[in-house]
């Protein structure tokens, strides 16, 4: 039995306590009582505290234990119980022991979270003394430092991943013994019974698939036509003129930045700003409570669950930004709130021959062990839960490369890659990864296993470099818009292994790079250190905002072009959210702190740049009319068949004349052109029928003049369609060009042509 403080009373009940079960891990509701189980390898001893609404506590020793896994059942424990640990055991921070009963640590497998993080001593196992003004509740993570986007060191850190905070020369002190119980979070229970009625997942193949990355609160913070209370929330996410402006659009899924339940950094809320990224996880099986409508505990959880729902009724997939190469409890001086005290050795990487400190490939102080079968078990749960239970249908990485490190090198053949491949539902769903991270040898753009997309970072960094006027780019241009077969063939995937982006929310966004050379974080506090400095960006003559007209219509252009390479090249395109219609972040290019305008969508822009959003939408219809944009295997190049020399692509010079060698290497690389043959698919449909369509001619131009190019004739065509061409500000009519004769392509533009005959 056990005395635990009634939630409507707040008077103290009797409940029996049994001795429940060790599996599933965290706290499982189901219909009549609640199990929790905990695991730690160290612990001594545990307390499950039940916490009572007016913030009481009751503690329940854990007496039954197998295999590490502390449990029990409480028949009585209904969802909206709030509730933590305090684990009993050796504090030794030289070997890597923190165990610290002061502290109320929250559930690892906690499905919903109550309160606030206060900043407050308590939650601490050191001195705020001993802690320097720069440090907060723990050292940040901002999002992905890519060590391929820029040319400098790359373990140069930017704010996108601050680094730790202390030096391992710093000795924690002795255990302080604050009470963090009013300072920290609760976990709560939550209902998990849902009507999701006839909830399919789309399962919508990679090569059929356009992304749209975006975040739940930007999306939706300003919004007209969001109710006011539904706002930066995800039941405003799904309402309806938010899927409308998707479906609208041509999106055929959604990847959410960090919802999993994360901590704001007290260094940012001292200066004003917050966390707005989420990059700094400490719940992973829980949706962030700031993004729920409602004030109930663990509303959220059900809130979300309607929101897949509606995504999926609209044909929209649900991909969720995953951040499991961290915690928000940072270095060996960040707050103690979970894993930390519940397990510090087993949860996280501790230096060898140092456990006092951390290893950080991650630039936030730690990074999760994942060479721990329980650590591994608590990824592994989690990505099956937000698939079985969710609905969601895939996950991207966030620095996917720490999750690959066995001993210390990033391998192919880790554990982790292991249970990925091997489990029924984790493997059936789509896994992209950020492929680097910022320890040494972290870089691993194409070193991915099979199963896997990836974030295709010579992507951006070639089509950047190609329409900004980067000589000698034309044999990399190539490779990346026909799917990056250098980079994928290899390991037997197909060109949808690489998802193809130009801007992400990590950096400039497509308006600001146009418009900037350099960054401008200022509003971040930080004196415009950080945020990443080489850009590959081009501003087209001046520095910011203007009203030269010529300037303007440049950078106009130059996003429609770099729009339309990305939306027609092979792969599995994914645009930023509002790059379709032009949004600003005034040249701030890391606003990981911004949870303002600066950051949110700004839905006047349908009105200002509606010429943007349009086009956006034609060339992403122009990708789903025609298969030879989305082809589902590399292009071979050589002649179809026998007796017919007509190949499945040709890539030809402005003057009709296929490249060679010279060409590809000329150090003037800013134009040429491509023949997509929709007659030579060799890959059938799914119902294993030939596929065709239409065959089209590219006409690159990076240069700052008009080039006139040949239109080919013969083999080719004999006539040609204009369907697409950055140059007209208008959008024009479609129209007709004859084979053999010169078409002018504008300065720094793209002329799509269809063959008619």
């Amino acid at each position: 039995m056990a005395v635990v403080p009634d939630e409507e009373s707040a008077g103290p009940v009797s409940i029996p306590v049994w001795p429940g079960s060790a599996y599933p891990l965290g706290a499982t509701y189901d219909g009549a009582g609640t199990n929790f189980s905990l695991f730690s390898e160290v612990a001594e001893a545990v307390d499950l505290c039940l916490i009572a609404r007016d913030g009481t506590e009751t503690r329940v020793r854990l007496e039954e234990v197998d295999g590490f896994v502390w449990h029990a059942y409480l028949p009585t424990v209904v969802p909206g119980q709030r509730y933590g640990y305090r684990i009993h055991g050796p504090w030794d921070p030289d070997r890597g022991l923190r165990c610290d009963p002061s502290k109320l640590l929250l559930d690892p497998y906690g499905k919903a979270f109550d309160g606030t993080f206060d900043g407050d001593a308590a939650l601490f196992s050191s001195p705020v003394e001993d802690r320097s003004p720069t440090e907060g509740a723990s050292p940040t993570d901002q999002g992905d430092h890519d060590p391929g986007h820029g040319e400098g060191d790359p373990d140069d850190r930017n704010h996108d991943e601050a680094p730790a905070a202390g030096s391992p020369g710093d000795e924690p002190p002795q255990l302080p013994g604050l009470d963090s119980l009013g300072h920290t979070m609760t976990s709560v229970v939550i209902n998990p019974f849902f009507d999701w009625a006839s909830d399919r997942p789309p399962r919508r193949p990679y090569h059929e698939t356009v992304i749209y990355e975006a975040h739940v609160k930007g999306m939706t913070a300003t919004h007209p036509g969001v109710p006011e209370e539904l706002r930066g929330t995800y039941a405003g996410l799904a309402h309806p003129v938010i899927v409308e402006h998707l479906v609208g659009l041509g999106v055929t899924a959604i990847e959410l930045m960090p919802v999993h339940q994360f901590m704001h950094d007290q260094t940012l809320l001292d200066r004003g700003l917050r966390n707005y990224w989420g990059y700094n996880t400490f719940g992973f099986f829980a949706p962030h409570t700031d993004y729920s409508s409602a004030a109930k505990p663990g509303a959220a959880v059900s809130e979300f669950k309607a929101m897949v729902r509606a995504f999926h009724e609209a044909g929209i997939e649900v991909i969720l930004d995953v951040v499991y190469n961290h915690t928000a409890e940072g270095n060996h001086l960040g707050p103690t709130i979970g894993f930390r005290g519940i397990d510090n050795g087993a949860y996280y990487r501790l230096v060898d021959g140092d456990e006092a400190h951390y290893m950080d490939y991650t630039g936030t102080g730690n990074s999760l062990n994942a060479r721990h079968p329980h650590t591994l078990q608590l990824i592994m749960d989690s990505l099956r839960y937000w698939v079985t239970e969710m609905h969601v249908d895939g996950f991207r990485f966030d620095l996917a490369s720490t999750l690959a490190r066995e001993l210390h090198d990033v391998d192919r053949l880790s554990a982790f890659f292991d249970l990925v491949q091997q489990d029924p539902v984790v493997s059936q769903v789509k896994l992209i990864a950020e492929p680097w991270d910022v320890g040494e040898g972290g870089y691993q753009v194409g070193n991915f296993p099979g199963l896997w997309t990836e974030w295709n970072g010579k992507y951006r960094d070639t089509v950047r470099d190609y329409w900004r006027g980067e000589p000698s780019t034309l044999g990399e241009f190539a490779s990346r818009l026909t799917g990056s077969s250098d980079l994928y063939e290899a390991t037997g995937r197909r060109p949808s292994a690489s998802i193809n982006f130009v801007v992400a929310h990590d950096g400039f966004t497509l308006a600001d790079l146009v418009s900037y050379n350099e960054k401008h974080n200022e509003a971040n506090g930080e004196g415009n250190l950080d945020g990443e400095s080489h850009n590959r960006s081009w501003n087209c003559g001046v520095e910011g905002p203007t009203d030269d007209p010529d300037v303007l219509a440049l950078r106009r252009r130059q996003m429609r072009n770099i729009m339309a390479t990305l939306l027609l090249s092979q792969g599995t395109p994914m645009i930023a959210h509002g790059d379709e219609m032009g949004r600003t972040q005034q040249g701030n290019n890391n606003v990981y702190c911004q949870d303002s305008e600066l950051s949110w969508m700004d839905w006047t822009l349908t009105d200002v740049n509606k010429d943007m959003l349009e086009f956006t939408r034609r060339v992403i219809d122009l990708r789903v009319r025609n298969p030879v944009f989305r082809r589902r295997r590399f292009f071979d190049g050589r002649p179809i068949r026998s007796g017919d020399q007509m190949r499945d692509i040709a890539w030809l010079t402005p003057a009709g004349e296929e490249m060679t060698p010279a060409d590809w290497d000329s150090g003037f690389g800013k134009s040429l052109a491509v023949f997509l043959n929709g007659d030579a698919i060799p890959e059938p449909n799914h119902r294993g029928e030939r596929v065709t369509g239409d065959s089209f001619l590219l006409c690159f131009n990076a240069h700052d003049d008009t080039i006139d190019f040949a239109t080919p004739d013969d083999e080719y065509a004999s006539e040609w369609t204009v369907v697409l061409d950055t140059a007209d500000d208008a959008g024009g009519e479609e129209r007709v060009v004859a084979a053999g004769t010169a078409l002018p392509v504008g300065a720094r533009s793209l002329t799509v042509l269809r063959r008619t005959d």
